[in-house]
């Protein structure tokens, strides 16, 4: 596996810590009581495209399932977080959201954007980065902790002259050069953005030039200036019958195109998102967090992740449940053990991304070739940890399999 993610599991306990409370936030709601089962050992992580809505429609399975999860009085009968690897929208904005959607009241609180847990990267907090996306990026960022920062279209007003592509878009005049735009240190990658062109351009243009595009360097700088991004996923699904291009596109296009300018290979300082661990331990936190302000002192023990993608639902759910073993493991020789879960469940439904293989199905079966992988390469190829553990048909099926499992009562 990926050093990347082995990293991302020994960060500073302080940082974790000091991340933890400030993406919390939890207010004083009441919620309700598990009910005769008593409280809850388990929890949800819900995956949202694929999973609950396509595109603004909501899945029809999706309502029976908060039926389930919502007692008669409108509140949760178990912890559940909402973890998505979308990024360009306000946490507060996808709550309202899912709060008309599903009809039950959902807090900021227990969404969890691709995004979310850069809060952690506090060394990168004061730096003046070049942020890409769309949406309302200076507020997720400044939302995120960092404090100074460039966007894509600022840049390419302050350089007109790199931004080629576009005929219609090109200077007609050619401007005096600037000397007074100070270095961008470092690049944020929080989605996918709607120029395409124009933001690999500038992204490009900040890292061969050290974060001085004005300029020119005899060669470009290896180690590169820090490059943090959220969302690795190939391919996500909306209103249209195929998938459509996701983030992970995106940064494939900005990996290929570094690499063969620079014959060097683009590296990243934090990848945040499914299947990363730490987005994993970041839900975990939240859902711990929950649990106790709802009066509920029984540890969350079981966690199980509902998903539509093999590659970052099932994918990173596996790895974090590998991850649990290991510290398990750990604990029975004498090692602190540093989370109260003990298991994370894939749960795999086909609503979204992943359709069940059947007549007339592209696969395997064309002359004994493998699916081609379309996981990020920082994370690798491990097919076992792209199997899930429960294929469902839908997100309902999913909580009356949990329910079932975990001995509480179909309500």
């Amino acid at each position: 596996m990926a050093a990347l993610c082995e990293a991302a599991a020994r960060w500073a306990p302080g940082l974790w810590r000091r991340a933890a409370r400030a993406a919390a936030g939890l207010g004083g709601r009441r919620f309700g009581s598990g009910g005769a089962q008593g409280p809850p050992t388990f929890g949800f992580l819900l995956d949202i495209d694929g999973v609950l809505v396509r595109g603004h429609s909501i899945i029809p399975a999706a309502r029976e399932a908060f039926r389930r999860l919502v007692s008669p009085q409108g509140q949760l009968r178990v912890p559940v977080v909402f973890v998505t690897n979308a990024g360009n929208m306000l946490q507060h904005s996808r709550a309202r959201e899912l709060s008309a959607l599903l009809g039950f009241q959902v807090e900021p609180d227990q969404v969890i954007l691709a995004h979310s847990p850069m809060k952690l990267f506090s060394q990168h907090h004061e730096r003046r980065l070049l942020v890409s996306g769309q949406g309302p990026l200076v507020e997720n960022a400044r939302a995120l902790g960092f404090k100074h920062v460039v966007t894509v279209d600022e840049l390419r007003a302050a350089f007109p002259v790199l931004d080629m592509v576009d005929l219609e878009r090109r200077p007609k005049t050619t401007p005096l050069p600037r000397n007074d735009f100070p270095a961008i240190e470092g690049v944020l990658l929080l989605g996918e953005p709607v120029r395409w062109e124009t933001s690999l351009q500038l992204i490009m243009d900040v890292l061969l030039s050290d974060g001085n595009p004005g300029t020119s360097l005899a060669s470009a700088p290896y180690p590169h200036l820090p490059v943090l991004a959220s969302n690795v996923d190939l391919l996500w699904m909306a209103e249209a019958k195929m998938p459509r291009f996701g983030h992970g596109t995106f940064l494939l296009c900005l990996e290929a195109i570094y690499r063969k300018v620079t014959g060097r290979e683009l590296r990243y300082e934090g990848l945040t998102g499914k299947p990363s661990i730490l987005t994993y331990r970041y839900a975990e936190d939240l859902l711990r967090r929950q649990a106790a302000q709802r009066g509920w002192a029984a540890p969350i023990r079981n966690l199980y992740a509902v998903g539509d993608n093999p590659m970052s639902d099932v994918y990173g759910a596996n790895l974090f449940h590998r991850y649990l073993q290991r510290g398990q493991e750990g604990a029975e020789e004498g090692k602190p053990r540093p989370l109260a879960a003990q298991s994370c469940v894939s749960i795999l439904v086909c609503t979204g991304v992943y359709r069940p293989p059947g007549p007339g199905s592209l696969g395997p079966a064309q002359g004994g070739e493998e699916p081609p992988f379309h996981g990020h390469r920082d994370f690798g190829l491990s097919p076992g940890l792209m199997e899930a553990s429960h294929v469902v048909s839908d997100v309902h099926e999913a909580v009356r399999l949990v329910f079932q499992k975990e001995g509480w009562a179909l309500e």
